[in-house]
């Protein structure tokens, strides 16, 4: 269990270590000294809505005594803070909630320079390379409104979703070690996507330092029967529509012109090899923590300095997990294509425009030169439930992305909305070019299966006109959007704070999930 500090403190004591930035009303403050060894501040970012949320688990936390669960979100980020070579602050995103070690939804980076500096499983999290896509279309709401139907099972049927799902995309262990180093230049190579999806994903679709030999040979068993599928928990496939557009500019630019359009979104990860590699990375880490003296405040925090072996080997092995996130997400996309084209006969997939809009990471550690203070800075900036918003012009951008920023695909909950945003200057100067990447839970798994009915939950999507196809209908309660904050409220915080630009709304027209 976590460890905790200072039982005897009441919630008033610990708030007397938080407040609200003079200037800016939806930043908040940590004072270091709220932890122990606080090397950095923390800050968090929430609007009026969502700061009860945080509070509220600082609160629980108190009355009682500090034990049991989770620590809560500002703890957990005042705890990254403390870890060696971090630099600036420790900054957590409006959708950020308790998880393992680092709070989902924290942001921090390291100065690779400096031979302390750490690497940390915790900062990435369990599901590698979890991320979202959007594919576009040059179809109409109204060209699916009466067989919406018919194109949910469809989907359902050719994609492979549920806990335990095996994908139907032919791999043998040679294809897999060639998919973890070459990511989606494999599904290129092997006809599963087309050659300018990999133009409009992070990283190319690609992380260069992958190596399989530093992925375990149980990593890879797990893998190997998975490649291709949607898994469960909060993974989904999205048939959208546009419901607004704030920035008409930008959004011609990412092919999507008027309200109706429609879209899909495709939300999973690295499935049950990307849980493996944390699993493994953080039993070799603890080691490597009491032989290089590493003392951190929550056990959870495990990490190894990024010069060790230990470090390269994560984020060697880190790599071919996020590259095999990405050969997922192109065999779903071409699967999709497929199920489109079967429905629409008579127009191939590109026919009906079905191009990559973006794709983007969430549980991902990268190398980037940043300015801190005046000094350009080689960085290894971990992002756990967070996605990278880089502004116009950064050279790591599509050229066709140039003059709008980094497209940032913000996935919300069953039923409810998700949206397109876009990086922008000032998100890259406070907070490494990184904004939110969802709603955020606002209430644990455990708690949704206790508090809510399954059949209700779907009741609500039918009233609401939303086909779904669920594979585990009794898992339904721990997505339902009573079960998560408001996207639409973290959205909003992350423009008004102007870290990035809210460009395109879309609405659920169809969910298909695990």
């Amino acid at each position: 269990m976590a460890e905790s500090y200072h039982k005897g403190r009441s919630f008033q004591q610990e708030m007397e270590f938080i407040h609200q930035d003079l200037h800016l009303p939806t930043v908040w403050h940590i004072d270091k000294g709220f932890v122990p060894n606080m090397r950095v501040p923390g800050k968090f970012y929430v609007n009026n809505k969502l700061e009860k949320v945080i509070f509220d688990e600082l609160r629980d936390h108190c009355h009682r005594g500090a034990f049991g669960g989770f620590l809560p979100a500002v703890k957990q980020i005042s705890n990254v803070a403390g870890l060696p070579g971090i630099v600036k602050h420790s900054i957590a995103m409006p959708d950020v909630h308790a998880g393992y070690g680092f709070s989902i939804g924290n942001v921090a980076a390291f100065d690779m320079s400096q031979p302390t500096a750490v690497v940390s499983p915790g900062g990435v999290g369990f599901d590698i390379n979890c991320g979202v896509r959007l594919i576009r279309t040059n179809l109409m709401y109204k060209d699916i409104v009466d067989i919406q139907e018919s194109l949910a099972q469809t989907l359902f049927d050719h994609i492979p979703v549920g806990v335990g799902s095996k994908g139907i995309i032919p791999t043998n262990m040679k294809d897999l070690v060639s998919a973890l180093e070459m990511g989606m230049d494999w599904s290129i190579r092997e006809g599963y996507a087309w050659p300018e999806d990999k133009e409009h994903c992070e990283e190319y679709g690609r992380m260069l330092g992958a190596d399989a030999t530093k992925v375990s040979p149980r990593a890879k068993k797990r893998g190997l029967p998975q490649m291709g599928t949607l898994g469960a928990g909060n993974h989904y496939i999205e048939i959208q529509r546009v419901d607004e557009i704030y920035d008409k500019f930008a959004a011609k630019k990412m092919g999507i012109f008027t309200e109706n359009q429609v879209c899909v979104m495709i939300h999973s990860g690295s499935r049950g090899l990307g849980h493996q590699v944390a699993t493994d990375a953080l039993v070799q880490m603890e080691a490597a923590m009491e032989r290089d003296k590493i003392h951190v405040n929550d056990r959870q925090l495990a990490c190894a300095l990024i010069s060790s072996q230990e470090g390269k080997d994560y984020l060697a092995a880190m790599s071919a997990a996020a590259n095999f996130a990405w050969v997922n997400r192109s065999s779903m996309t071409f699967l999709t294509r497929q199920a489109f084209q079967k429905i629409f006969k008579g127009s191939s997939a590109d026919d009906l425009d079905m191009h990559v809009i973006y794709d983007v990471s969430h549980n991902i550690a990268k190398i980037e030169q940043h300015n801190v203070d005046g000094k350009l800075m080689k960085l290894l900036v971990h992002r756990k439930g967070s996605t990278r918003a880089f502004p116009p012009h950064h050279p790591l951008i599509p050229v066709d992305y140039q003059l709008i920023g980094q497209p940032v695909l913000i996935g919300g909950t069953m039923g409810t909305c998700s949206y397109v945003l876009t990086g922008t200057d000032k998100g890259m100067r406070e907070t490494f070019g990184s904004t939110c990447h969802g709603a955020g839970r606002a209430m644990s798994r455990n708690r949704s299966r206790k508090c809510l009915d399954y059949k209700q939950v779907l009741q609500e999507l039918e009233k609401k006109n939303i086909s779904i196809r669920v594979a585990s209908p009794k898992l339904v309660m721990e997505e339902a959007p009573e079960s998560y904050k408001d996207v639409t409220a973290v959205v909003n915080t992350c423009h008004q704070a102007g870290i990035s630009k809210k460009c395109i709304k879309l609405k659920p027209v169809a969910v298909v999930k695990g």
